[in-house]
């Protein structure tokens, strides 16, 4: 590329500025960061918290609930899922080099993990409703209660759908900007 000089600031015209891009991929992959390390801590901290407040009701009933139980052990298992896919997230984060490059192929990475984590998530809440469903059905509790749960659980479904088509977004910024520095590199 032919780089036309500015005789005020002794910047090349019409050519990319590596530093602000850097610290544009940079930003990036701060929030990239924040926003995975959110998402992670409140799914954990959700599961695990839900899951040992229903085991510990149903415990305490004389006559507990086996889709409680079920429900109680597979938000556990979340909670432990998403426990260890955080600890092997950190550990392969030492991987990329510091250049801009680098920086950016780590954002990628951390977006493709929010892709898939988010994914995860929107597709916990099916067992987690189903069995919160057959529970209230078990237990005996009217259709209403049983109809509002299924709405809240569908507004959720929603939630998440939203959620995810938003991070793909991004991953696929962070990507397009990747495929346009490689051809121009």
């Amino acid at each position: 590329m032919k780089k036309i000089w500015d005789s005020q600031n002794n910047e090349p015209l019409y050519a990319i500025n590596e530093k602000a891009l850097h610290n544009r991929i940079l930003s990036k992959k701060k929030t990239g960061y924040h926003i995975t390390n959110t998402s992670e801590l409140l799914l954990i901290i959700v599961n695990a918290g839900a899951g040992l407040l229903v085991l510990g009701i149903n415990i305490s009933k004389p006559d507990g609930n086996i889709f409680l139980y079920l429900g109680a052990a597979w938000m556990l298992l979340s909670a432990l899922f998403m426990l260890v896919s955080r600890i092997r997230r950190i550990q392969s984060s030492q991987q990329f080099d510091r250049s801009m490059l680098g920086d950016l192929s780590q954002a990628i990475s951390l977006a493709t993990y929010q892709v898939r984590l988010s994914q995860v998530g929107r597709w916990n809440i099916l067992p987690i409703g189903v069995l919160s469903l057959l529970a209230l059905w078990d237990s005996g509790k009217s259709a209403w209660s049983i109809v509002i749960m299924g709405i809240i659980f569908a507004f959720a479904a929603r939630v998440t759908f939203w959620e995810h088509s938003t991070y793909k977004k991004r991953k696929r910024e962070l990507e397009t900007l990747q495929k346009r520095l490689k051809a121009e590199g």
